[in-house]
């Protein structure tokens, strides 16, 4: 039994568990010490490896202990900027780059400096809402539907916006895409009308790009383009770089929000300083790309397309409904379809089925109440990243990427999410 909260803790932070991704993934670890086969499809941890070119550039580094400028390195800062100049078009001054020890923290802080609503569409990540509650600040849910595709419509945002007593109140709406938990994306023209809505309210907009670069096509395209001078760009190494221990996140803001920049360097001088040393070295030759980090881009983005699509076959032939993703390594099934039998075995939440499927067939996703849904909602997130991402690159390079991968590729190299998404399927067909 756990001792109650002393009364002297804050009561923002009163009630917070663990982040359900990160306790998911320990719960699955103990269960695998005590020789329990587990399916770890909860956290999403890229399966590939840090490139090679960019593990060269920290053991180079290795030695370097100064400690460094609170918004970045100059030259990593110049090297995001004309990241964002090469993959999206946008002309950021390096001047507007802040750096910071993962995306995850710059949200903190973001929301620390930012007074004003946060506007967060479900599903979404589990950490937006969190984030906000520790500090007190008002969230608006915004709901998504799947008929939608788990987007956000102008119409919807409109709507929200126009509801208040004051429309012109400052507030900030969280994006995020190719999104966690759906993998879903925004065509130019949705971006562009989400734009002239967001330009209409004077609305801020986060956007959490961080997936950009495994869109499958290749052709993410960010709001930025549509809404630059309203719109904060979040990136970092953890997804499309393999190196989410590494904690390095950034954020790009447009000249006009030098004030917001300004507020969050201020804060993040008193409290992580800086980054770490070596990995913002290490950072710049990832950020400033090549031939070679785009050949790993590639192949990566081959490999999750085919993944995603086998996986959602699978539970599309079971009577789940879901959209298959088109980018990330995430899918969003929903199991309403099958809630009358469902019911009939005691299964009238996702928090249940989520535990019923880790109790009973092994599988480990997470409920879709974490991502901000309705309880009685019946979705969940599966990350299908439960695979050797080294063997899987290496063989993905024997096969020209004009070419699709072989037949048995998946199923030797990817097996894992393959099993665990047949167990998913026969267990709530059954």
């Amino acid at each position: 039994m756990s001792e109650p909260e002393p009364v002297s803790l804050d009561l923002h932070v009163r009630g917070i568990g663990e982040s359900p991704t990160l306790a998911i993934n320990q719960r699955c670890a103990e269960l695998q010490r005590k020789g329990v086969r587990v399916h770890r499809l909860g956290l999403g941890q890229s399966p590939f490896p840090v490139p090679s070119l960019v593990v060269e550039a920290l053991r180079t580094n290795a030695h370097r202990k100064e400690y460094l400028p609170v918004r970045g390195l100059p030259e990593l800062r110049e090297a995001v900027a004309e990241f964002h100049r090469r993959t999206d078009r946008l002309d950021l001054p390096a001047q507007g780059v802040l750096v910071g020890p993962g995306s995850k923290e710059l949200m903190f802080l973001l929301q620390v400096c930012f007074y004003g609503e946060i506007v967060v569409p479900t599903p979404c990540w589990v950490s937006y809402v969190p984030q906000a509650r520790i500090l007190g600040r008002e969230v608006r849910r915004l709901p998504t539907s799947f008929e939608d595709g788990w987007k956000v419509t102008p119409q919807g945002l409109d709507r929200t916006l126009s509801a208040e007593h004051d429309p012109s109140r400052p507030r900030l709406l969280v994006l995020n895409y190719p999104a966690n938990p759906h993998g879903g994306t925004y065509s130019p023209a949705e971006l562009e009308d989400i734009a002239r809505v967001a330009r209409k309210y004077s609305l801020l907009l986060l956007s959490d790009e961080i997936y950009g670069q495994l869109h499958y096509a290749g052709n993410h395209v960010s709001v930025g383009r549509f809404y630059p001078e309203g719109t904060i760009l979040s990136s970092g190494l953890s997804k499309w770089c393999g190196a989410g221990g590494w904690r390095l996140g950034t954020f790009a803001f447009p000249p006009r929000l030098g004030w917001l920049l300004d507020a969050m360097a201020a804060v993040a001088s008193e409290t992580y300083t800086a980054v770490s040393t070596p990995i913002q070295y290490a950072a710049v030759t990832a950020f400033r790309g090549g031939a070679e980090l785009e050949r790993y881009l590639c192949h990566a983005r081959r490999i999750l397309r085919a993944l995603g699509d086998r996986c959602a076959e699978t539970l599309l032939r079971a009577g789940i409904r879901l959209h298959r993703a088109e980018g990330a390594f995430y899918l969003f099934p929903d199991l309403g379809p099958l809630a009358q039998r469902l019911a009939a075995r005691g299964i009238r939440t996702s928090d249940v089925l989520c535990e019923r499927l880790l109790d009973e067939v092994g599988v480990a996703v997470l409920p879709g109440s974490a991502f901000e849904r309705r309880a009685d909602e019946l979705t969940l997130r599966l990350a299908f990243v439960d695979f050797d991402g080294a063997r899987a690159l290496a063989a993905s390079e024997t096969t020209p990427l004009d070419q699709p991968l072989p037949d048995s590729f998946l199923e030797q190299l990817c097996a894992g999410p393959l099993e665990a998404c047949r167990r998913l399927a026969d267990w709530a067909a059954g």
